[in-house]
């Protein structure tokens, strides 16, 4: 029997892949596809974590072996996790930033004839990037271009809450460190 996948991205609208995969194939088989098709840098960590309906982590499935009753994605065949139509699963490939891809189980199809599984079935998009700083605002600056035009130069304008203030306090007091008590400090 074969599994296929839908993978998502919430950063990219455009991004989409379909996966098939062998029912006796396990999320290992899943991330090293992933890693491959999205060339993703592989010494990396991630995390499969199944998924509730509106998308909320349940247990995860990790690399390595994390002690503790830890599952890993070696031993999570996909007989053995998918168990019901739209089933659903995060794929955590940047865990400071919290970023992950989206999949869901969209139904069973028939083995083909000289098909290597797993196989990537369906690409449009551009992947997201691997790790990103500052992932809050990374939507933000997705189109910021840097250039070295020096022939338009800015005004610079003082920052009119700092410097042109009607306080005129005197700071004289402050001007060197033997002016001030020890209290002070």
């Amino acid at each position: 029997m074969v599994y296929r996948f839908v993978v998502l991205s919430d950063e990219d609208e455009a991004f989409i892949r379909e996966f098939e995969f062998l029912d006796s194939q396990n999320l290992l088989d899943f991330h090293n596809a992933l890693q491959e098709e999205l060339e993703f840098d592989r010494s990396q960590i991630a995390s499969f974590y199944m998924a509730t309906d509106n998308w909320e982590k349940e247990e995860e499935f990790t690399l390595f072996d994390m002690g503790a009753g830890s599952s890993t994605m070696e031993n999570a065949d996909m007989e053995d996790i998918i168990f019901r139509k739209n089933q659903k699963l995060l794929y955590v490939f940047d865990f400071f930033n919290d970023r992950a891809l989206f999949i869901e189980y969209v139904g069973e199809v028939k083995e083909e004839d000289g098909r290597e599984y797993p196989a990537c079935t369906a690409s449009k998009g551009l992947p997201p990037k691997q790790v990103t700083f500052g992932g809050v605002s990374r939507k933000k600056y997705n189109n910021l271009i840097v250039t070295d035009d020096d022939d338009e130069e800015e005004e610079v304008v003082d920052d009119e809450i700092f410097f042109n203030t009607d306080d005129d306090e005197d700071l004289s007091e402050f001007d060197s460190i033997e002016s001030m008590d020890e209290d002070d400090i």
